[in-house]
């Protein structure tokens, strides 16, 4: 009887043995696949106005009383929702074009990005209307960045909302590691608020 006990001890204490390699190895196959899966898909989206070049396009505008003015890419970035609230008329026919462009600071940056990556996975995304797309293109490939022109996305809306939204549609696309460089920090912030909510790197 010792001897057969003895024996179902050992033979319970072999199978623990080989059942807790069994588990290691199948979590260590887990994890494996699961890497697999989700390998690494990177994305770099960029704005334009102030963050990729300067321009002296301006967006005109009619308040509720008749006044008319004008804004730079900045202080439209920066006053749009308001002022739309207020009742304001905005006229971007000298958005469609870019006007005297020069290169902003982040252009080097994006030069870097597309030796280092390539630019099918760069994008431009500007507040700017659809039709300064080919504009947008033919500037940023005159100086050497080749952002395929589908990859080029005028919203024709200000708000960081929609900004965040077209983001939050990439993560949908399968990107998962962003890189995300705007000049207005409301954007910033709206795009940050919006891929914490997912399992994906950001910067």
């Amino acid at each position: 009887t010792k001897t057969l006990n003895k024996a179902i001890v050992n033979s319970r204490s072999v199978f623990k043995k080989n059942f807790d390699k069994f588990q290691a190895q199948k979590q260590k196959g887990e994890e494996f696949v699961k890497s697999i899966l989700k390998q690494s898909l990177g994305i770099s989206i960029l704005d334009f106005d102030d963050t990729l070049a300067t321009t002296e396009s301006l967006v005109k505008y009619t308040a509720p009383d008749g006044t008319t003015g004008t804004l730079n890419a900045e202080q439209f970035a920066n006053t749009y929702e308001d002022l739309q609230g207020q009742g304001y008329k905005f006229d971007f026919s000298d958005f469609n074009k870019v006007v005297k462009g020069k290169l902003a600071p982040l252009f080097n940056k994006a030069i870097k990005l597309q030796k280092k990556f390539g630019p099918e996975n760069m994008f431009v995304l500007t507040a700017r209307p659809p039709q300064a797309q080919k504009p947008i293109f033919d500037f940023l490939k005159a100086n050497g960045l080749n952002i395929p022109l589908k990859n080029i996305t005028g919203l024709g809306n200000s708000t960081a909302e929609a900004k965040a939204l077209w983001v939050a549609d990439k993560v949908a696309e399968g990107y998962n590691d962003f890189y995300f460089a705007d000049d207005a920090l409301q954007n910033v912030q709206a795009v940050k608020n919006m891929l914490d909510q997912f399992d994906v790197k950001s910067k």
